[in-house]
């Protein structure tokens, strides 16, 4: 088995002028899936998905760690078997003495790439190669050379932060030695609270809390005064109603330095997601007919999204210039038309 210096190869960390093939990320699944739905989850991803790395374990609650504990290492060795890159993830909020010996023991794991999501995880996987996950907010140049000293050799940065300042960070994380990764598909993470919303909301306790969570499995909607769907929750996670679609960006992401875009698991058909956007990125399908594909699948029930890229509220959708795109992008085949 590789250790994780070595999972990070040299073709990786190429210059910024230097063509790198795109790679799929599937992200970790954020909301509560029963084990057997996760497991047969992960081996249908494992079989059919273009993806080439996928994140497991458990980012959200502690308390939903033993459910899927006995099938975690039996899933990661079947992705493994098929060529993927497993990536464990870490908690995006660490608050007691039990939860920091979790991320301890994942970051102690041999032979798997860790990704921190909380400032626990960076202190206990100090000198030795990691990911940093989109929890933990980088949002200019000396957070990313801390990083670097520290041994990040990935990072996946917040969906908040739009071109400009990607167009900043992503080939400072290039200069530092580090892959930059984007979201671009799922519902954006947005915040987290020490409260349990979806307990709160069934008048109980959060120490009581039943898995509630698991009757939503893209988590609750919120509504304004006026019914309109404004954000959704998921445990201690508030999360954004819209789901998040970078189709018509990737030509312009990948100019910038990036080449790993990660889709965050949500209650369609992932394998027909990620095949979408593959063929983007391969250039055998245009982004408006790839939109228009990904909006006819079945399962969540929300607009997209894209605003943040483009310096506006999240929530909005932009349309994107297809013109401009072309006139910069000339010869990419993420700019043709199919």
């Amino acid at each position: 088995m590789s250790s994780p210096s070595e999972m990070i190869g040299p073709s990786d960390m190429n210059g910024p002028n230097e063509k790198r093939p795109a790679r799929l990320v599937l992200g970790p699944v954020l909301f509560h899936w029963d084990a057997d739905r996760l497991r047969d989850f992960y081996h249908r991803i494992a079989d059919e998905a273009p993806v080439d790395s996928v994140h497991l374990g458990e980012v959200v609650c502690a308390k939903r760690l033993p459910f899927f504990a006995d099938h975690l290492d039996a899933v990661a060795d079947r992705l493994r078997r098929a060529g993927k890159e497993v990536v464990l993830s870490t908690l995006a909020l660490v608050m007691n003495a039990q939860e920091r010996a979790v991320v301890r023991e994942a970051a102690a794991r041999d032979n798997t790439l860790v990704e921190a999501n909380d400032a626990s995880a960076l202190a206990a996987l100090r000198g030795r190669p990691h990911a940093v996950g989109p929890f933990v907010n980088v949002y200019n140049e000396r957070a990313l050379a801390f990083l670097a000293r520290h041994s990040a050799r990935r990072v996946c940065f917040s969906p908040e932060l739009g071109r400009d300042a990607l167009a900043v960070l992503a080939p400072e994380a290039r200069a530092h030695g580090m892959e930059p990764e984007v979201l671009v598909y799922g519902r954006m993470p947005l915040a987290l609270s020490a409260r349990c919303y979806h307990a709160r909301a069934e008048g109980l306790a959060k120490d009581g809390c039943r898995f509630v969570c698991g009757q939503d499995p893209d988590g609750r909607a919120l509504t304004t005064m006026d019914g309109t769907p404004f954000l959704s929750v998921n445990g201690i996670q508030t999360l954004s109603h819209a789901c998040l679609n970078l189709l018509d960006e990737l030509a312009e992401l990948r100019a910038l330095s990036i080449d790993r875009f990660r889709l965050s698991p949500q209650s369609v058909d992932m394998v027909a997601v990620a095949r979408l956007y593959r063929a983007v990125l391969d250039g055998t399908m245009a982004p408006d007919e790839a939109t228009a594909r990904l909006g006819a699948l079945d399962g969540l029930d929300a607009p997209f999204a894209n605003g943040y890229m483009h310096g506006a509220a999240g929530a909005l959708w932009t349309e994107a210039d297809r013109a401009g795109l072309q006139a910069e992008g000339e010869g990419d085949p993420l700019c043709a038309e199919g």
